[in-house]
């Protein structure tokens, strides 16, 4: 009698990919425009390296018709590119209507002036990486952008889901306990807040009490 050399799998040995997905993190997106074939694999294998999932567009048009579709989050984009450069997108970016806020890095080259820099930032742009990259500056910058849109989105929140009673305009917290707004805010953010009295609101105390020193709106007494 023959004897089969293969022995039963072990179904705990062997995790189904469905539960890999699970356990493993997930990847964030980030949509490179780079017009190089070169520059663009390397940019490439070092994002994928660093446990990011790279969208690649070959020039900035690509990378506006991508975006335009799924609105990623983190861009890193060439500057010098033909048709539609990087600095052109980003700008086309920021005047997308309805779009959360996008960490927009602008790769330069080492000889950028000054000028330039300004005239960057001044179009929207949040960081840049000169070339040649490096993968640590590129590591600790990507970081810096997680790091912000994190905040951006937990503000959004704050704005979109605090309930306000519609009569004394106490907000409702988590444990359905009602707080001044300024309580609130200051105990999710750390924001202090300074109290004072708007030019109508004065106006309206003041007739309350004839002849009373007038006082500069604005000022606690």
């Amino acid at each position: 009698m023959s004897t089969s050399n293969n022995k039963p799998t072990d179904p705990s040995s062997a995790p189904s990919s469905r539960l890999q997905a699970v356990l493993l993190p997930k990847r964030s997106k980030i949509l490179m425009a780079e017009d190089d074939p070169v520059s663009a694999k390397i940019l490439q294998v070092t994002l994928t390296k660093l446990g990011y999932d790279p969208i690649i567009a070959s020039d900035g048009a690509e990378a506006w018709s991508i975006f335009d579709q799924e609105p990623i989050r983190l861009i890193v984009s060439d500057w010098m590119m033909p048709d539609l450069d990087g600095l052109a997108l980003c700008e086309k970016i920021r005047l997308r209507p309805q779009t959360p806020y996008i960490y927009f890095i602008l790769l330069t080259a080492n000889h950028t002036s000054p000028e330039n820099y300004a005239l960057a930032t001044a179009a929207g742009v949040d960081d840049f990486l000169t070339k040649p990259l490096d993968r640590t500056a590129i590591q600790m910058r990507l970081a810096v952008g997680e790091r912000i849109l994190k905040y951006t989105t937990e503000i959004r929140q704050l704005r979109e889901l605090i309930p306000i009673c519609i009569y004394c305009r106490k907000v409702r917290d988590e444990q359905d306990y009602w707080e001044q707004v300024e309580s609130y805010i200051q105990k999710e953010t750390g924001s202090r807040f300074s109290h004072g009295a708007c030019p109508e609101c004065f106006e309206k105390e003041l007739e309350r009490f004839p002849g009373s020193i007038t006082q500069t709106p604005g000022h606690a007494s």
